[in-house]
């Protein structure tokens, strides 16, 4: 009674063969496997047809997580160190899929996953192969009844991960039995925007590893699943049979599948999401002000950067643990430093972060005016990060071609005002670009308007120069704008430049700072690159010094 077949391919890669010396057949295996499934699945399909039936059997091209990590170390005495890299994990998916769909899979279903980061190699390889013209499926695996994956990431982080791409269905399989994933299903309607899968073991193993759930009450506890409408496909995993498949599929025999509400999809437009080991929302609508910190920052923390330059990473780690215990649901990641090879550090250090939980559960900014620098970071991070960031000082082609790039990671952007004409500094000038950058983003390069997040500039005040007099004003004015003409559309900014010019001065820029978010908060601004250990409330600025900056930040 099954409608899909999956090929027996679940390592017929190569990193998963190098371990039989087999790596060289790595192809065939998968090759051979999608044929072999293809002729069973014909061959059921004419059965049906001699008896006058219609029948359809699809074939579902198994591709396995591999036992290798990109985001976790092997050897727990090097954090960065890693079996294989993102690029390698991303030809070895390729190979496999171009080998399954050639042999006469109908769809790729990638399963039993742990790691986001490996299904993100598995998703660009597919991508490339075949633009989005082959059916995916992701399918999970589970440590425990919490929910989280080997890596600790939560599901719904994980589906924040991939969900860039179209995948038809997202779900869990193995792990568990049915009655122990249902709750973690039930949870999986509330956010996920695609079909559900759910393939459970037949139950939970005995003491020597077999499994004693009998078809009758496996399917019992499937269909009390399904008859809530939470599923779309199902089936059986570990110590299912034949007659395993045959109950569930009697069992469910005229059961509804699972819908998508409208209420739910209009919800989940209205919403940036990204992701670490954790989920982090900022609602467009809601205005929750979300804290970027910005202490891992070579340019921002002079701590941090001689951290990075004698190699610390451990005491590093530290102050974006702290950052985060201060409030920082995102962390701003910027290795730009003359004395610093900013690729490699970017790379070794959001490496040392997947291998710590207390900082992995939050969202990263990648930061940098490097590409290259960008990529390793996008190409390490399991979650979905915000790239910070491009603008259109090189053109249109080139702002697409990153864009899009950036979207094949699922990665959220942050837009600089700035074109090929220079930094936009007048009101005038920040809309104009802005509105360019998000039809380009929106008409071309296809993404989402809550995965743009506008920086319009956050320049020095007080500075004794005329032309700085309305900078802050300016913004403030700019981020209004870009709420009420650009939908759905996200503003943030980089907050300690605005009182550059009273440096040396804490108490009065960390005034300055409360005043200027207090502001551009109530304009519509979402997030903002800040410290916040040191953020002093707008109601407990003395009304003498609160009158005196706000004449200053609003001119």
């Amino acid at each position: 009674g099954a409608d899909i077949i999956e090929t027996n391919t679940f390592s017929a890669n190569v990193i998963s063969q190098v371990e039989y010396g087999c790596e060289e057949f790595a192809g065939q295996m998968a090759y051979e496997g999608a044929r072999i499934a293809r002729e069973a699945a014909d061959e059921a399909e004419a059965v049906a047809a001699s008896v006058g039936l219609k029948r359809k059997v699809w074939v579902a091209g198994s591709m396995g997580p591999t036992s290798k990590s990109l985001s976790l170390s092997p050897d727990v005495k090097d954090p960065a160190f890693r079996s294989y890299s993102f690029d390698e994990m991303y030809a070895a998916y390729r190979q496999e899929a171009e080998a399954l769909v050639r042999g006469g899979a109908d769809l790729i279903l990638i399963e039993t996953c742990f790691d986001a980061l490996n299904v993100k190699a598995a998703l660009a390889a597919i991508s490339d192969l075949f633009r989005d013209t082959i059916p995916v499926m992701i399918s999970v695996s589970v440590g425990d009844r919490s929910g989280r994956t080997l890596t600790g990431q939560t599901l719904e982080a994980f589906y924040t991960s991939v969900c860039h791409f179209p995948i038809i269905s997202f779900g869990l399989n193995c792990s568990l039995g049915a009655e122990e994933l249902a709750p973690l299903v039930e949870d999986m309607a509330k956010w996920c925007r695609c079909g559900i899968s759910c393939y459970p073991n037949a139950g939970l193993p005995n003491e020597i590893g077999g499994y004693d759930q009998s078809p009758e009450d496996m399917a019992k506890a499937v269909k009390l699943m399904a008859s809530k409408g939470l599923l779309n496909i199902t089936g059986g995993c570990c110590g299912t049979t034949p007659d395993h498949i045959r109950a569930i599929s009697k069992a469910l025999d005229g059961v509804a599948p699972h819908q998508l509400s409208e209420r739910q999809d209009e919800i989940m437009e209205r919403q940036l999401k990204v992701s670490g080991l954790e989920a982090v929302t900022v609602d467009v609508k809601r205005n929750n002000f979300t804290n970027v910190g910005e202490r891992t920052n070579v340019a921002g923390s002079r701590k941090f950067a001689r951290l990075i330059a004698e190699g610390k990473y451990d005491e590093a780690l530290l102050i974006a643990a702290k950052q985060i215990e201060d409030g920082a649901s995102i962390i701003d990641i910027n290795m730009d430093d003359a004395m610093l090879d900013s690729t490699k550090e970017m790379e070794r250090f959001v490496r040392y972060i997947s291998n710590d939980p207390a900082v992995a559960k939050a969202a990263l900014m990648i930061d940098s005016s490097h590409w290259e620098t960008i990529l390793a970071g996008l190409k390490n991070a399991q979650g979905k990060c915000i790239v910070n960031s491009i603008s259109l000082k090189e053109g249109d082609e080139a702002f697409i071609e990153k864009a899009k790039v950036i979207k094949s990671f699922g990665a959220a952007v942050v837009v600089m005002a700035f074109d090929e004409e220079g930094q936009a500094t007048t009101y005038q000038r920040k809309i104009e670009i802005c509105e360019r950058a998000y039809r380009l983003l929106t008409e071309k390069a296809g993404m989402a308007p809550q995965d743009i997040i506008f920086d319009v500039n956050i320049l020095s005040i007080g500075t004794g120069i005329e032309e700085h007099a309305k900078y802050a004003i300016d913004f403030i004015e700019a981020v209004r704008w870009i709420k009420e003409n650009l939908p759905g559309a996200l503003t943030s900014g980089g907050v300690s430049n605005l009182s550059f010019s009273f440096r040396g001065n804490n108490a009065v820029r960390e005034a300055m700072h409360s005043a200027f978010l207090y502001h551009a908060i109530q304009a519509g601004m979402d997030m903002a690159i800040v410290n916040p250990a040191t953020a002093v409330l707008y109601s407990d600025i003395p009304t003498d010094v609160l009158e005196r900056i706000e004449d200053v930040v609003l001119n």
